[in-house]
């Protein structure tokens, strides 16, 4: 495999460099980490130093003229900037490998696609459980039918202080990027957004949300998914500060058992076998021997990992721009079958934000 020259663009104090996304390509086999840009002079001086460069930038455009890599890290975990860095990096002719969530709005989700398709570049987003060892086996194991038939999926936010609306666009993408990874791609959605325990109005509604999201509303948010083969999935976020980060993740329901998956850079995975879902001791599912552990720093080498061999084999990544797309859709489904009053099915026609339509 070629040497990739890889860049990396932060923003601090204004989303920073994501959940260390920088620091999974320092003394990566195959990359020249080659420079970083940053509009805030300390931080950049602090960036420069601890991936032990001398090009440092307070331009990223700059950034992109002159050094012309192969990969740019797009790390800022503020959405505001993702549009414009990850176009501009396309068009230098640069990979991406960027921080969630992708987008503002399913518009901006589709430039992006375009531009790197028209440019023939990889993007691949930072949802870690795409390339989680402990899922994949899981994966397997519910192929041999681990809890028999899959019946219902039921996903929660992280409902912290930033639960619904902001926890939707947040935490949600990884919940609806687990949905999908064992649902496959959802039919329709109906959604219910509510403030105080009474229906959202437009007064409710954040134009401009926190850490550059876009449009935002909602201290509750519940909604229904309907998945292949008969299966229904639900998703909700509710603000409560007795919950908080305790139900992060999905369960997944079958006919024989249920199976827990409690998101993480390292998620644990425990199993049910119980057809009534209630009886059977819960057991650790654990990962086969000689399966690679997953720290939060392998966990963002193992979608490096991914990004370069799509490169090298001209395929989509694991994690790539459509299946970053589909989060974002999903969760614009609930604000816009509120709006309506209605089911509303995929894919969204509105691609504008339905809060702001």
């Amino acid at each position: 495999m070629r040497t990739h020259r890889v860049a990396v663009i932060g923003r601090t104090g204004r989303g920073n460099y994501g959940h260390n996304l920088d620091l999974a390509w320092k003394d990566y086999p195959g990359v020249e980490l080659v420079a970083v840009a940053d509009e805030n002079p300390e931080g950049l001086k602090k960036a420069a130093a601890r991936l032990g460069l001398r090009a440092a930038y307070a331009s990223w455009s700059e950034m992109l003229r002159q050094e012309r890599p192969d990969i740019v890290v797009i790390a800022p975990r503020w959405v505001d900037c993702h549009l414009e860095m990850a176009v501009a990096a396309a068009e230098s002719r640069a990979s991406i490998f960027m921080e969630k969530p992708m987008a503002r709005t399913l518009a901006e989700c589709d430039r992006i696609i375009d531009a790197c398709d028209r440019a023939h570049v990889k993007i691949s987003l930072a949802h870690n459980m795409r390339v989680c060892p402990i899922l994949d086996h899981l994966e397997r194991r519910l192929a041999e039918g681990l809890i028999g038939e899959m019946q219902e999926i039921r996903g929660r936010g992280k409902e912290d202080r930033r639960a619904g609306g902001e926890d939707l666009m947040v935490l949600g993408t990884h919940v609806f990027d687990l949905m999908r990874r064992f649902g496959g791609d959802p039919l329709w959605a109906v959604g219910r957004v509510t403030t105080g325990g009474r229906e959202l109005a437009r007064a409710d509604i954040r134009a401009d949300g926190p850490e550059g999201l876009g449009a935002i509303a909602g201290d509750a948010i519940a909604g229904m998914y309907a998945f292949p083969g008969g299966v229904t999935g639900y998703f909700g976020s509710n603000r409560s500060q007795e919950t908080a980060g305790s139900r992060f993740g999905i369960d997944l329901y079958g006919s024989r058992g249920i199976v827990s998956v409690r998101a993480a850079h390292v998620p644990a995975v425990w199993v049910n076998a119980s057809v009534n879902w209630t009886e059977g001791p819960w057991k650790r599912l654990e990962i086969p021997a000689g399966t690679p552990p997953a720290s939060e720093p392998e966990a963002n080498r193992l979608l490096a990992a991914d990004l370069l061999e799509a490169i090298e084999k001209d395929r989509e990544p694991v994690s790539g721009g459509r299946n970053a797309r589909w989060t974002i859709e999903m969760a614009h489904a609930l604000y816009a079958s509120h709006r309506t009053g209605r089911r509303v099915s995929f894919p969204l026609t509105v691609r504008e934000h339905p809060l702001l339509a």
